[in-house]
């Protein structure tokens, strides 16, 4: 799996739309809040183009792309901290994944209302962002006098956690999102069985109408996301829908027609994985080429492992060419006549694009 990415929300700002033309599903998407209610899962294909460029070079009959899933979590309304809407049920769904995509709406539809009434994406993301921000403060103050307990009656290993999770309230009773640069690699392992939802990455899906722009000033949002390093993609979520039931001839006319240049959903894709910092490595053999990602700066020989365990556990060496490289020879075959296949260890840091062949022993 690429990587878990929850699609969230007001009411009707269009999540279940998107979500419709990112994984091609057919979920409810009607005007009226809670429209979905248990989460939706889609698991969609990555679109890489240096993946058949691999196939050839490889020689393999069948390529199998690398994945990511997308789940569409009911739309959160204010006070959904403390209940509204079935608000504590909806959070409990984004703790699972890995980021997070804030869907804002900025399109105009007398079909759909909006849960105010009127458009304000800025004061729509704060809604939504103070809402995540009390849900953690409630979970760390609740685990935090647990933890306190525990110092006072002599359990001093948990002196640390406490320290910690003081911390954490600091920062949200600022109403402020977790700023990672402020703990420490320790401080963040000790966080991690909390799942807190201010210290997922995010991303501003900017939902606009069919002329790609938003029917209201957009600009305060769009400041406020680029000064907190926060990447937006604007998705013209009804006509990606409409496009996602279309086969591929129909989609390439439509959007030369619409003056769509990138489908949203590789537009969210590559966002997603600079986010994430994610790299896709490939490999090969007579039978299928396949893409994998990983996280950025991973060993090859835990990249190994994620093709099968035996793989990491009898790691010997890695065989190693770049898709630059690739890309201009015929065959795997000429790569080794050249020379071209270096030879790395199981400290080699996979790269973006990496061709791997894993030797190893069975154990």
């Amino acid at each position: 799996m690429g990587f878990s990415c929850g699609i969230i929300g007001l009411p009707n700002s269009g999540k279940s739309t998107i979500f419709n033309a990112l994984t091609s599903s057919s979920v409810p998407a009607e005007s009226y809040p809670f429209c979905t209610i248990d989460p939706n899962t889609g698991v969609v294909e990555v679109p890489d183009p240096r993946l058949p460029v691999v196939q050839s070079f490889v020689g393999s009959p069948k390529a199998v792309p690398t994945v990511m899933e997308f789940v569409d979590i009911a739309g959160l309304v204010e006070g959904a901290s403390k209940g509204e809407g079935l608000g504590n049920q909806f959070l409990s769904h984004i703790r699972g994944v890995d980021a997070m995509a804030q869907v804002v709406r900025a399109f105009e539809s007398g079909n759909v209302s909006h849960v105010r009434g009127k458009l304000d994406p800025l004061y729509d993301w704060e809604t939504v962002e103070i809402e995540l921000i009390l849900s953690d403060l409630e979970l760390v103050e609740k685990h935090l006098a647990k933890v306190k307990r525990l110092v006072q009656i002599g359990n001093k290993d948990r002196a640390r956690e406490a320290e910690t999770l003081e911390k954490v309230v600091s920062f949200l009773e600022q109403e402020r999102f977790l700023p990672l640069e402020e703990f420490s690699p320790k401080e963040l392992n000790l966080l991690k069985p909390y799942q807190l939802l201010t210290l997922k990455p995010r991303l501003c899906v900017l939902n606009v109408g069919e002329d790609g722009e938003p029917a209201v000033d957009a600009s305060p949002l769009i400041e406020r996301c680029k000064n907190e390093g926060i990447p937006i993609v604007i998705i013209r979520g009804q006509i990606e829908a409409e496009l996602a039931q279309m086969d591929p001839e129909e989609q390439e006319l439509f959007r030369e027609e619409m003056g769509i240049e990138e489908r949203g959903l590789d537009a969210l894709i590559k966002a997603g994985y600079e986010l994430l910092s994610l790299v896709t490595f490939f490999t090969g053999n007579e039978k299928e080429c396949r893409a994998w990602t990983v996280k950025r700066n991973t060993p090859v020989v835990k990249a190994a492992g994620k093709i099968h365990s035996d793989m990491e556990e009898g790691f010997v060496k890695a065989e190693v060419i770049s898709f630059e490289q690739l890309k201009s020879l015929s065959s795997l075959a000429e790569a080794k006549e050249k020379g071209l296949m270096r030879i790395e260890g199981k400290e080699y840091e996979v790269k973006d694009g990496d061709f791997i062949t894993i030797r190893f022993t069975r154990k």
